[in-house]
């Protein structure tokens, strides 16, 4: 059988309608199904009839009811000499009975416009329906761009004997084919022993391949087949003809295949650090489950990084993911080859250490993390001081199954966090009864306020020249419906969750307020936390709770540690000039226990130095002691700064510090934390025996 008569065979199988108009708007050519659409008649339709007249007549038969025929052919007209570059364009019009044809063409320099026209009524009513013939469509289309050598795809027919009919420059450009092996007539065994010898791989042997053409050749099925050409991906579709022959697509699928890989590689991996993510992370876990069921030893290692919300917050999330990645790259140098580290999300990593034979390995381990972490990381022009925190699983021992072993690592970050960070810790049985307690104690702090749980109470110092109150510390209580709740233990959990935020700002509110029913001459000192200076609004909070309460800032004393300083030099001393710019004074709070108080002196004027109280224990006994607060009460004056002794319990340390020349001193001695009402009552006391000793003088 001849090529046109295939072709034609082909054109008249469609299950749609088809034509051709030439150049000029005249027609050249139509099957059954086009005259069925429209409903023309045998003698309707002529070779050479214009576009218009059809139109004419299409309109006559009911077709395109919403237009006039002088309309619809001048939008169809201008629509089809606005598509000669080639491409395909669909559009889709109504016919009589409330019918939806969709329409594709496409322009051909020799023939004109080639014209399918296809009922999509049911297709567009059953999603299902249209999926079906959309593949018929797309089938019937290879068979068509074959003929008119319209695709980008390599395409060949072949007859019921093999034997070439016909192929497209693709096919022939895709495998280097030379031109006698693309003529009518070359069997396909021919082409096939060509593509192995030119290096064609299909990932079955030469002769199982061609063994399944044969095959589905002769049952006259729909076959897929993906192989390897001169380092392409090709993939060839084998669809049957009804007479026995067949037309093949070839399509060049590499780039296709190098973007599904990398799809499948973000999709595991992280996309800040490369490192991979919790979903790799967790089949690589559950992947090792075998191997620890059978005895084998491994450990899973939950990092997480301290104080890195503090960078994103002062810093911005730019330099913020910088660190991310700088302390991926630290972290993958502290592995092994067989290790696993991933990016769980935010500052929290995973490690998974496989085959190991000791705690005493992955306590190494877990100090190399430790270390690798505490040095300073150069981000741009910033240098950052962060450090990590280890929470260590082992296996089989604390658990066999990823679950188990992934909360137990969990816990034991917990507590290494709890314990100061930048460390490590094992899992331990009894964790999980402090996590709870932790995060139970987190719950309760979110609905303290609310509830009105909080309350403060005020330790007075004394000033030892004038033998008076002249400041009153304020102290935050937590009475929860169960228990007292001691400030060692809800406010390390306060700063790691941010609630130390709201929590101070009702601090610093309730003693300004409280602060007003004090006599004039009486300070009131409040602590800050670190945390709350990575709050940008810290000093208009300040200022707002001044200016509610009515208390001259000179009467306010805000209390820190060299900690904050160390977290962020630049802008909290920024913080702290605007503050006392303002009147208020400022505190060094338990000076002495940092390794560089005396350089934070040099960096900023305070007002005060509050000396450690670790400094009282044993001071009549040990000489260091006493060396040290001569030291630092000199220094004080010398700066021109108050000194105040914290934890002064006997009058023997007393008369010590007095004779040192220490200004004030804070303890039990002279008096413990009191309530507001009892300490208001104090103050009346100490104006009252004022008044009679000048009024007695």
């Amino acid at each position: 059988m001849s090529g046109a008569l295939l072709l034609d065979a082909a054109l008249q199988s469609m299950p749609y309608g088809f034509c051709v108009w030439s150049p000029q708007f005249r027609l050249v050519l139509w099957n059954q199904h086009y005259c069925e659409i429209y409903g023309f008649e045998p003698e309707h339709l002529q070779v050479g009839m214009t576009l218009e007249a059809v139109v004419g007549i299409s309109s006559s038969l009911g077709n395109h009811p919403d237009q006039t025929p002088e309309a619809f052919y001048a939008a169809y007209a201008g629509e089809l000499l606005a598509n000669r570059d080639g491409a395909r364009h669909k559009s889709q019009e109504a016919v009589r009975g409330g019918r939806i044809i969709e329409t594709a063409h496409v322009f051909n320099p020799a023939l004109g416009w080639v014209i399918t026209h296809e009922d999509v009524t049911e297709e567009i009513a059953r999603t299902e329906v249209m999926q079906k013939r959309g593949r018929e469509l797309e089938r019937q289309n290879i068979r068509l761009d074959a003929a008119v050598n319209n695709i980008s795809q390599g395409l060949c027919m072949c007859d019921a004997q093999g034997r070439l009919v016909i192929c497209n420059e693709p096919y022939q450009r895709i495998y280097n084919l030379p031109e006698a092996l693309v003529r009518p007539g070359t069997q396909l065994e021919e082409i096939l022993g060509h593509l192995f010898d030119s290096g064609m791989s299909s990932g079955t042997s030469r002769q199982q391949y061609i063994a399944w053409r044969r095959d589905i050749i002769a049952r006259g099925e729909y076959g897929k087949n993906v192989h390897e050409f001169n380092g392409r991906v090709i993939m060839m579709q084998h669809h049957p003809m009804k007479d026995g022959g067949w037309v093949s697509s070839h399509e060049d699928i590499t780039e296709q295949r190098q973007i599904e890989a990398r799809i499948r590689y973000l999709a595991r991996h992280d996309a800040l650090t490369d490192l991979p993510n919790r979903v790799q992370f967790l089949e690589e876990m559950a992947n090792a489950e075998a191997a620890i069921g059978r005895g084998e030893q491994a450990a899973v290692l939950y990092i997480d990084l301290d104080h890195f919300k503090g960078v994103n917050d002062t810093l911005g999330h730019a330099v913020g993911d910088e660190l991310i990645r700088e302390a991926g790259m630290r972290l993958w140098r502290t592995t092994r080859d067989n290790d696993l580290l991933a990016r769980l999300g935010g500052d929290e990593f995973a490690l998974l250490l496989r085959s190991v034979s000791s705690e005493a390995d992955v306590a190494k381990v877990a100090n190399r993390i430790v270390k690798a972490m505490a040095a300073p990381f150069t981000i741009g022009e910033h240098q950052i001081d962060i450090s990590a925190s280890v929470g260590i699983a082992m296996a089989p021992q604390d658990g066999v199954n990823t679950d188990t072993l992934v909360k137990h690592a969990d816990m034991a970050l917990y507590k290494a966090k709890a314990d100061g960070r930048s460390t490590f810790h094992f899992f331990e049985t009894g964790m999980d009864e402090e996590l709870q307690q932790r995060r139970s104690i987190e719950a309760g702090l979110r609905a303290a306020l609310a509830r009105d749980e909080l309350r403060l109470v005020f330790q007075p110092l004394l000033d030892l020249e004038q033998n008076k109150i002249g400041c009153v510390e304020a102290l935050l209580r937590w009475d929860c419906a169960e228990r007292s709740i001691s400030p060692a233990e809800f406010i390390p959990i306060a700063e790691e969750t941010g609630l130390i935020v709201p929590l101070g700002e009702w601090v610093l509110r309730e003693a300004c307020r409280t602060a007003t029913t004090w006599p004039d001459g009486v300070r009131v000192a409040v602590n800050l936390s670190t945390v709350q200076f990575r709050n940008k609004e810290l000093v208009s909070v300040i200022r707002s709770a001044l200016a509610d309460a009515g208390l001259p800032a000179s009467r306010l004393e805000l209390e820190i540690t060299e900690s904050l300083l160390l977290a962020d030099n630049e802008s909290t001393l920024r913080a702290l000039h605007q503050l006392r710019a303002m009147g208020v004074r400022i505190s060094m709070d338990d000076f002495g226990i940092g390794y560089s108080s005396l350089s934070y002196l040099r960096s900023f004027p305070f007002d005060k130095i509050k000396i450690d109280r670790s400094f009282m224990r044993d001071l009549t006994t040990r000489s260091d002691n006493l060396a040290i607060i001569r030291a630092v009460i000199g220094l004080g004056q010398s700066l021109g700064m108050t000194t105040t002794a914290e934890g002064v319990e006997t009058p023997e340390q007393l008369e010590l510090v007095r004779a040192l020349g220490c200004s004030e001193v804070q303890g039990f001695l002279f008096s413990p934390p009191l309530a507001p009402a009892v300490l208001e009552l104090m103050l009346i006391r100490q104006v009252e025996h004022t008044r009679l000793l000048r009024a007695a003088s």
